[in-house]
């Protein structure tokens, strides 16, 4: 008897009926198909039990999902939404009060300056507001990386001096390099910025001093400590953070001073001027950049660009916005942008100095892809992750822009915003579509990811055909992937129309920080690479390893006027514009430093 004969005849003795079905049932002739009802009865069991509980869940989830926040436990739980984010407060001179108030001081320097400073004893109540021991500020400069690097040092001393009691001091020492090569800024900003940021307590007031040598200037210094303070945050907090920061009251502090090299507080009132536009600027171009697409739309964006400036009579905005563009003859920046749910837009903003100004007027242009998805040449997955920092040459334009104004820099300046989001729906441009840019020439689409050279075509195209005083331009974007290959991560690849334009921008970036870095300029051995049978030229190259990050600024290039006869400048910053995937305000110094704004280029 087969087992399942005997097992049955176990436990149902008593029904001879069933025993002569079982019988029959496992007939050895029938073995192969009950066996293969029983599997398939098994599985169908398992699929129905498993959708089920499948069903359940997310049935329970949406109505989680959607049901009203209960009243947090004791637990480790999160806010559903961020109601505050952490700000950092940010200002610059001498100050005292502020000095007297802080729980924490970072002195920052070349080695060689800090002995100089640590040297000078009786300097130490006016810089710290307190007395530390001598020979802990020694062996704490000591205590630095032996060699060429930049280090930091810590420890919390007793607060002995003539100003009232306080609670023990947190003391830190940043060391910068005291040597770097011809292409990096003296100070090595990037260290400066990275190491303040790791040495800033999360809370309190925090007191920096930084000492500087006589050539080294203020407004960069500004923009590096700038980056060590983001403001874009919408983490959520805990019970116990949100506790902690109700009992605290108040946002950290952050106050920079100047030292010279003998210690003594420096008060040019113009140049701490210049470094507090230059950080305010950056950290907006920071902010701009880390905000997530959903919130920063073009529509946003430019409502941002309008508040910035609604309360200044020096500046005026024009818009060219959705149709329009089609109908203005605007191809390239509609046919990009036609795609997305918010329409895109050319904005024009105009800055009228009140004094008289015979220096020459400068046009700032930025690309503003507020999301880069590649169109209907859709990116990957991992590739299209960061596409929001896609416009982050036109923050680095707007921020620039916006300091200049805020010093009153004796020169006109236009910048013109290319806004729009390269999304993909039916509308969306095609590979194949042949558009017409501004200048009038005729472009076949061999890539819709090659979209911010389309874009940036059309405004130069506006800018030399319509500005007659215009005698310099200056394009930003992140433009090609290709840059970092070409110039590295810290420095931007720029392109220009001359010689002496190309030098005067790299003494610029080293300025600035904002640093950059001649690429090859061959137009006419290159061209080739947008050639189209059917079109004026192609939006991409045939050959992407012929030195395609110049081509991309020459495609650009080819849009000027004929008659423009003033000099451009391309910047593709597409690998410093972002570090760790924070914005780094990439181009305020930069353009601070070519417009030659008062107070950024000099000391007095």
């Amino acid at each position: 008897q087969h087992p399942l004969t005997k097992l049955s005849r176990t436990t149902e003795p008593e029904d001879g009926g069933r025993l002569d079905r079982l019988d029959h049932l496992y007939d050895a002739r029938d073995r192969s198909a009950v066996f293969s009802k029983c599997r398939a009865k098994m599985f169908l069991n398992i699929y129905c039990t498993t959708m089920t509980m499948m069903i359940i869940a997310c049935r329970s989830r949406l109505l989680t999902a959607f049901a009203t926040p209960k009243k947090r436990g004791s637990g480790n739980r999160t806010r559903l939404l961020a109601t505050k984010t952490p700000k950092t407060h940010l200002s610059f001179g001498p100050s005292p009060d502020i000095r007297d108030k802080a729980t924490s001081t970072i002195l920052v320097g070349r080695k060689k300056e800090l002995k100089n400073v640590i040297d000078r004893t009786d300097s130490y109540v006016s810089l710290f507001g307190f007395r530390p021991h001598p020979d802990i500020l020694s062996s704490m400069l000591g205590g630095l990386s032996s060699g060429n690097s930049a280090s930091t040092s810590h420890v919390v001393v007793p607060t002995i001096g003539p100003a009232e009691p306080r609670p023990p001091h947190r003391l830190s020492i940043v060391g910068l390099k005291n040597k770097v090569s011809r292409n990096n800024h003296p100070l090595s900003l990037h260290s400066m910025s990275d190491l303040v940021k790791s040495s800033t307590p999360s809370k309190g007031t925090v007191h920096v001093i930084i000492c500087l040598e006589d050539e080294f200037l203020l407004g960069p210094c500004g923009s590096a400590i700038a980056r060590s303070y983001p403001l874009f945050n919408m983490k959520t907090a805990s019970k116990k953070d949100e506790e902690a920061e109700q009992d605290e009251g108040e946002d950290r502090i952050v106050h920079v001073t100047f030292i010279d090299k003998k210690g003594s507080v420096i008060k040019s009132g113009a140049e701490i001027k210049a470094a507090h536009a230059a950080a305010e600027a950056t950290r907006l171009a920071c902010r701009l950049v880390d905000t997530h697409p959903e919130e920063l739309t073009s529509t946003a964006y430019a409502q941002e660009c309008k508040s910035l400036f609604e309360d200044d009579e020096t500046v005026t905005i024009e818009e060219i916005i959705g149709n329009e563009l089609e109908e203005r003859g605007y191809g390239g920046i509609f046919g990009v942008g036609k795609g997305a749910t918010e329409p895109p837009r050319l904005m024009i903003l105009t800055y009228n100095p009140p004094n008289d100004a015979d220096n020459e007027p400068i046009t700032l242009i930025g690309k503003g892809i507020v999301y880069d998805t590649g169109g209907l040449a859709i990116k990957s997955r991992v590739g299209m992750c960061g596409m929001k920092h896609d416009m982050g040459g036109s923050a680095g334009v707007l921020g620039g822009f916006k300091a200049a104004v805020a010093l009153r820099t004796p020169r006109k300046l236009r910048l013109l915003m290319c806004l729009a989001e390269n999304a993909i729906g039916p509308l969306s441009v095609r590979n194949d579509d042949i558009i017409r840019q501004y200048s009038g020439k005729t472009v076949e689409i061999n890539n819709s990811d090659a979209e911010g050279r389309l874009v940036l075509s059309d405004a130069v195209a506006h800018a030399t055909k319509h500005f007659d005083d215009c005698k310099l331009v200056v394009d930003m974007a992140t433009l090609t992937g290709a840059q970092l290959v070409s110039t590295g991560k810290l420095h931007a690849g720029i392109l220009a129309n001359t010689e002496e334009l190309e030098r005067r921008a790299v003494k610029a970036g080293l300025l600035s920080g904002d640093l950059c870095y001649p690429l090859l300029y061959a137009p006419d051995l290159l061209k080739k690479e947008f050639n189209s049978k059917v079109a004026d030229m192609k939006n991409s190259v045939k050959d992407r390893s012929n030195a395609q990050c110049s081509c991309a600024g020459h495609f650009i290039e080819s849009h000027l006027h004929p008659d423009y006869k003033g000099g451009w400048l391309h910047v593709d910053m597409a690998g410093p514009g972002t570090k760790a995937e924070r914005g780094t305000g990439y181009g305020v110094g930069l353009v601070l430093s070519l417009v030659d704004a008062p107070g950024y280029n000099t000391r007095s």
